[in-house]
């Protein structure tokens, strides 16, 4: 027996990574666990070298520091609707105009997807990333369907 539904796209779609949002998590948290145990046993090492509270307190800001570094990797999103396209990476945010782009793809052995645009640039799009495999495929083929939407109307 066979089910068919019709599913309607939402008015917004947004995309995030997964398995580098749980990587990072995990790298995160260890890197501040390992921190804060060095931290903890540098008063306790008989080194000869004099360790006080204030060195303990710069290793578990250094263990901070590099968990939320760590956490800039999560940070990739995508948010697209009829008119277009915003992109946030790990720094920058841009957005695009449907019109602007040219073509939405994930050539092989690339690790993320990327926005074709006029005069053979691209942009890179990080929240559709390869390891999220049947995710970021999904994905794709719902920024192909806005994009070939967009420009039937246009």
């Amino acid at each position: 027996m066979r089910v068919s539904a019709t599913v309607t796209e939402p008015a917004t779609l947004v995309i995030r990574p997964r398995r580098t949002v749980i990587m990072c998590s995990v790298l995160a948290v260890l890197l501040l666990a390992a921190f804060v145990v060095v931290a903890v046993l540098l008063r306790n090492s008989h080194t000869g070298v004099v360790f006080e509270p204030a060195d303990q307190a710069a290793m578990i800001g250094i263990g901070i520091l590099l968990s939320l570094g760590t956490m800039l990797l999560a940070l990739p999103r995508v948010r697209a609707d009829a008119r277009g396209v915003e992109v946030r990476n790990v720094i920058a945010t841009r957005r695009f105009a449907w019109t602007d782009v040219l073509s939405v793809s994930f050539p092989d052995g690339a690790s993320w997807a990327r926005f074709e645009l006029p005069e053979d640039e691209y942009f890179s799009v990080m929240a559709v990333q390869a390891v999220d495999r049947d995710r970021a495929v999904l994905a794709v083929r719902a920024l192909r369907r806005l994009h070939r939407a967009a420009h039937e109307a246009a």
